[in-house]
């Protein structure tokens, strides 16, 4: 989609997509080597008392599911920026589910432009785990 067919506040909601612990334990060892992610033992003695998933392999997950949707359509051209902001921790087996929206769009020349979407991510209960502001770079439609 281009960035000129964007408006404020334009909504998506994710498929949902559950978190296991395999994919979990795998993510962990390879990007995130935190015990709390990967050590049955360790986690056990936490405030959690079990594995938590690595808080960027959560947003990871939802966010391909935005990529597939093609909410940003064919006109993406790449990342600029994302902030994360973690509220809950999640466990394997949790379901989640992103609602994303358009919060800032601005044209930064007659070729691009910057589309902001921030995108809350819960889970099977309802409750926020996080949420994330990515800045994409959109083509727009040249005059």
């Amino acid at each position: 989609m281009y960035l000129d067919d964007m408006t404020l506040n334009m909504e998506l909601t994710t498929d949902s997509v559950t978190i296991t612990r395999e994919d979990m334990i795998s993510f962990a060892k390879k990007y995130d080597p935190f015990r709390l992610h990967y050590d049955d033992a360790y986690a056990e003695k936490t405030r959690y008392g079990q594995l938590i998933a690595p808080g960027v392999m959560s947003f990871m997950s939802v966010w391909a599911r935005i990529m597939e949707s093609g909410f940003l359509g064919e006109e993406l051209i790449a990342g600029k920026s994302t902030k994360i902001e973690w509220f809950k921790p999640v466990f394997a087996g949790d379901v989640l589910t992103g609602k994303s929206r358009v919060t800032n769009l601005q044209r930064r020349n007659r070729y691009n432009g910057i589309v902001e979407l921030t995108t809350d991510i819960y889970n099977q209960h309802g409750e926020l785990v996080l949420t994330d502001v990515t800045e994409s770079i959109v083509q727009c439609r040249t005059e």
